[in-house]
């Protein structure tokens, strides 16, 4: 399994991110946690841009088209060798990929090492157990138009504590993500903490299997 997690876009080592992929240069970008907001694609550019310059060349993945059928969305993943998944509201992230089947489709790849899963914000916020403790940073009842509101907002659960992203950083959500570690520490909950600039790096081999 290999996951680049990060507080707000690439961080401060992004060469770590390219030698985590290998030699494969197609990602696709996961914007769904911004269809909450009226410009969803509004850093689109910035996005693709920060991928090309470590040599991906990167389009978008809009899960919307594959809610309900996640065979298809993972026969699009197989193209792929990174997913970059940006920020917005985790809630939303969740709920579309449950709707798409987002974790039985990309499962085993990323468990396999044929895909590298990265991203930042509400992107690294799905991988963990739940999202116990991001209602104190994100909205939970928000749900776009097109999405049933009776979707769960079930978590990967690839990594075993929760993740607070813009932690002691310069950030409109740092003061939240304060908040967010307090009611974890206080709970008693597995979590990390990230700032703005870093990120955590997973890679632990998967068994070979062919695409």
């Amino acid at each position: 399994m290999k996951l680049y997690l990060s507080s707000y876009r690439i961080g401060s080592e992004p060469e770590r991110l390219r030698d985590l992929v290998g030699p494969g240069r197609r990602a696709a970008i996961i914007f769904n946690a911004c269809d909450c907001f009226e410009q969803r694609l509004k850093f689109y550019e910035r996005e693709e841009i920060d991928l090309a310059e470590l040599g991906f060349e990167a389009e978008e993945l809009d899960l919307r088209d594959y809610f309900g059928h996640p065979e298809r969305l993972r026969l699009q993943l197989m193209t792929c060798d990174l997913l970059w998944v940006v920020g917005g509201n985790t809630f939303v992230l969740a709920r579309a990929m449950n709707a798409a089947g987002f974790a039985a489709a990309a499962g085993d790849l990323v468990r396999n090492d044929q895909l590298t899963y990265a991203g930042y914000s509400a992107g690294v916020c799905v991988t963990g157990p739940d999202l116990d403790g991001i209602h104190l940073m994100d909205h939970p009842e928000t749900v776009p138009e097109g999405y049933d509101e009776s979707l769960p907002t079930t978590t990967l659960g690839w990594v075993p504590w929760r993740i607070v992203p813009h932690w002691q950083s310069d950030h409109p959500e740092a003061e939240a993500a304060e908040v967010a570690a307090r009611y974890m520490e206080e709970t008693s909950l597995a979590y990390r903490t990230l700032s703005d600039g870093h990120a955590s790096v997973i890679a632990e081999p998967g068994p070979t299997t062919s695409r």
